[in-house]
């Protein structure tokens, strides 16, 4: 491959060096939340910011974690996944943002994804449509442990992907409205619990490259609960959607030095 960093040594797209990241890494789409999550790291530092990739590095429990922001949607998530990888990350947690997609899923209320179904793009670069976007286990298990510890009012399963946001939201507005519009049923009528926009990719990119993902969300609004007339209000605060991320990441650091101990 090209070195289209031109010798710098630094990932072309996010803009660091492999000393410059820690293993774990926090991962929100939004670089303006990248401060907000670093906050709750030690000693955190900005490392970069390239384009809509901004980087944080700190520690928890002496360990160095990193946030790294990756924009909107599949296809720079799974770049910014791709070169911290390169770096030498290997257990990544998503913390973003979702609509609600079933009745009982609240404004306020958290998801945890277990999986994602594909209905976008990139993943269909690494894998074949066939292969499940999957979210690994054992940091699935971490997010709803420190869900239910923090007291967060949350759901588990799995959420929908698309690559277009006003698909969702003005199908009948698309040439192609009568697939949005029937495929939108069915992923509710199965029971998928959210809509977004990058867990698909990097679930599907975290398989091919042999690392770990888990996604954590916070429902903004539902547009179900909108049609059938109840409550729902905008929820912008990402708080507990980010400590459920850190506290997660925390479990897994000492886990894995558990692990290393045995």
């Amino acid at each position: 491959m090209i070195d289209y960093a031109e010798g710098s040594g630094r990932q072309y797209h996010i803009g660091v060096r492999p000393d410059e990241i820690g293993k774990y890494v926090i991962l929100p789409g939004d670089p303006k939340r990248c401060a907000s999550i670093a906050a709750y790291l030690d000693n955190a530092k900005q490392v970069a910011d390239v384009r809509e990739f901004m980087t944080y590095t700190g520690t928890l429990e002496g360990v160095p974690v990193s946030v790294t922001s990756t924009g909107i949607g599949g296809p720079s998530a799974s770049i910014a996944l791709e070169e911290l990888v390169h770096c030498g990350a290997h257990t990544f947690i998503r913390v973003g943002t979702c609509g609600g997609m079933q009745l009982d899923v609240k404004s306020g209320d958290l998801i945890v994804a277990t999986g994602a179904i594909r209905m976008e793009g990139t993943s269909k670069e690494y894998a074949p449509i066939e292969f499940p976007a999957v979210a690994d286990f054992s940091v699935t298990n971490a997010l709803v442990q420190s869900a239910r510890n923090l007291g967060a009012s949350h759901h588990i399963g799995v959420v929908q992907c698309k690559d277009s946001f006003y698909g969702q939201h003005e199908p009948e507005k698309k040439p192609v409205s009568y697939e949005l519009e029937n495929k939108w049923k069915a992923w509710v009528a199965c029971g998928a619990l959210g809509s977004e926009m990058e867990s698909a990719a990097l679930m599907t990119v975290a398989a091919a490259l042999h690392v770990k993902v888990g996604t954590v969300l916070l429902t903004m609004a539902n547009q179900e609960r909108a049609k059938a007339g109840l409550d729902n209000p905008q929820v912008h605060d990402m708080d507990a959607a980010i400590r459920v991320a850190v506290e997660a990441m925390r479990r897994l650091i000492k886990e894995e030095a558990s692990d290393r101990i045995r």
